[in-house]
C-alpha cells in the first residue's frame, strides 16, 4: 500500500469537494486509525489470554 500527501487550502470548497468524492469512491482511505480507549486495551488482553489474575479493592492488599 502506497501513501499520498496532499497539500491544499482546507477552507477551499473545490478542494473539499473534491477530496469527499475520491474518498466515496471507496478505493482510498483516509488512513486515520482508530484509537483504541484503556477498556478496549483491557478487554483485548482478556480476550487474548495476557490476563493471569484479577486485582480488585478487596484483594489488593494479598498482591501488594
Amino acid at each position: 500500500m502506497a501513501t499520498i500527501t496532499l497539500n491544499y487550502d482546507a477552507k477551499d470548497v473545490r478542494a473539499q469537494k473534491t477530496l469527499e468524492y475520491i474518498l466515496s469512491m471507496g478505493f482510498f482511505t483516509t488512513g486515520e486509525k482508530a484509537v483504541k480507549t484503556g477498556l478496549d486495551l483491557a478487554f483485548e488482553d482478556i480476550e487474548k489470554g495476557r490476563v493471569h489474575r484479577l486485582i480488585t479493592p478487596k484483594n489488593r492488599k494479598e498482591h501488594d
